[in-house]
């Protein structure tokens, strides 16, 4: 026994363990070579202790002949470890996030927080290695200062996964409309393609100053993916169909109904009962099938009708009067894929004009009836990428694909696990912790 303890306590042997681990998780399965730069800290630690005799011999003599010295470090030590491993759990493995609209009632609610898996699908690599720790994109009590610098700028590059992406899975994503915000520090922010398309280019630009923000600081989106690179999409009368076949239904998804009553109110408390909120009581509320038939049973209720849009909405993408769409009428559209070859004529260019301009970096342009990329004249265009189509589940409130379009593989953040906490914002504590949700399964 002491023979094998002695082999393994060998400064050569630790050196060689620790090495290899890293070598594997940080080089081979990042793929990044900039990390071969990490072993030389190994080996100095195992074998040169070079930093130690410079520095940390330094430091360990200043921690015990000063007592506030001592005192300071006793803090910034655990303090950086703290915040190293964080990061690198929340890069590699994964991390939490609040809730913060209704799109997805009723399987996700406001003031519900989430773990997201990072290795379901493979974590992404940063695109933007120098940043603020533990922050999104603006530094804290900021709503407007970058937290994060473009010195270094890495090309897209998911790690392995532990699975692909599945129809209905309900997943985490870069929003891909909030590549160019306003900086106001408002909730307008998000909205500047929709004053774009409402105002023109020109007169946008004199709302405010505008930031361009890379990939991964872009905001962060909760959806349900209904449908893969490859499928075909159609909604017909608010009902989905991917690849011809219908969309199961789930528990939680809900539509806008208009309720008629015999003049009297409804009972708010019986409604919130039923887990509806205060701020969707109404004559139009959105409601679960379940729900539309329990208040359709009331004795004051004459009538629940579910809400259709039958007219073209030009909010949708991909926002041209060829394609008269709206929430409930939509496509059929194709959903790109990775190596797959499109026909492009100037009436499909519509559809596949932002991923192939934004997502993929090409020029495109369309005159005198022929369209080119890069300046050359295009008839195909084959996908570098594959994308996904998102709709929230709380379908006639939900800002997701059919407004705003495909999103792109490098925008995918992890998959939706669980929710560990869910606040009832409506309410106040400890009425407002949500019991029943507490580690509750996303499904």
């Amino acid at each position: 026994m002491s023979t094998i303890k002695d082999f393994f306590s060998h400064k050569w042997v630790k050196f060689a363990i620790w090495g290899g681990l890293y070598t594997l998780v940080f080089v081979v399965w990042t793929g990044n070579l900039w990390c071969l730069l990490g072993l030389p800290v190994i080996y100095d630690i195992f074998i040169s202790k070079w930093f130690y005799r410079t520095i940390g011999y330094k430091h360990t003599q200043w921690r015990k002949k000063s007592k506030s010295y001592n005192a300071i470090m006793g803090w910034v030590d655990p303090i950086v470890f703290a915040v190293v491993a964080a990061t690198l759990i929340r890069i590699f493995f994964f991390e939490n996030y609040t809730i913060p609209t209704a799109s997805m009632e009723k399987t996700l609610l406001i003031g519900d927080f989430l773990t997201v898996s990072k290795v379901a699908y493979g974590p992404k690599m940063p695109n933007t290695p120098l940043s603020f720790p533990l922050v999104h994109n603006t530094m804290p009590l900021s709503k407007t200062k970058k937290s994060y610098l473009e010195w270094i700028k890495w090309p897209f590059h998911r790690l392995r996964g532990l699975r692909q992406i599945e129809r209905n899975d309900v997943v985490v994503f870069n929003f891909p409309e909030s590549d160019t915000v306003y900086m106001n520090g408002n909730a307008n922010d998000l909205f500047y393609y929709e004053y774009v398309r409402a105002y023109g280019w020109e007169r946008a630009q004199s709302f405010g100053k505008t930031q361009y923000r890379p990939v991964d600081k872009r905001e962060n989106y909760v959806k349900r993916c209904v449908a893969l690179p490859g499928d075909t999409l159609e909604v017909r009368d608010g009902q989905v169909f991917v690849n011809g076949q219908p969309q199961p239904t789930f528990p939680g998804m809900q539509y806008n109904y208009t309720i008629q009553t015999n003049g009297t109110g409804l009972n708010s408390n019986v409604l919130q009962e039923m887990g509806i909120s205060l701020s969707d009581i109404g004559s139009t509320m959105p409601l679960t099938a379940e729900n539309a038939e329990r208040i359709a049973a009331f004795g004051n209720v004459t009538e629940v009708v579910k809400y259709e849009s039958g007219t073209a909405d030009p909010q949708c993408f991909p926002h041209d009067p060829r394609y008269p769409w709206s929430v409930d009428q939509y496509g059929p559209i194709w959903i790109p894929s990775k190596g797959a070859t499109v026909e492009l004529t100037p009436e499909n260019l519509p559809l596949y004009y932002r991923a192939i301009r934004t997502y993929e970096g090409h020029e495109v342009e369309s005159r005198d009836g022929a369209i080119y990329i890069d300046g050359a004249v295009a008839t195909n265009y084959t996908f570098a990428m594959d994308y996904y189509w998102m709709m929230g589940d709380n379908r006639h409130n939900s800002l997701d694909s059919r407004f705003w379009g495909f999103v792109p593989e490098d925008h995918i953040v992890g998959k939706a696990s669980f929710v560990w906490l869910s606040l009832d914002h409506e309410k106040k504590f400890p009425a407002n912790i949500r019991w029943n949700r507490m580690f509750r399964k996303i499904r």
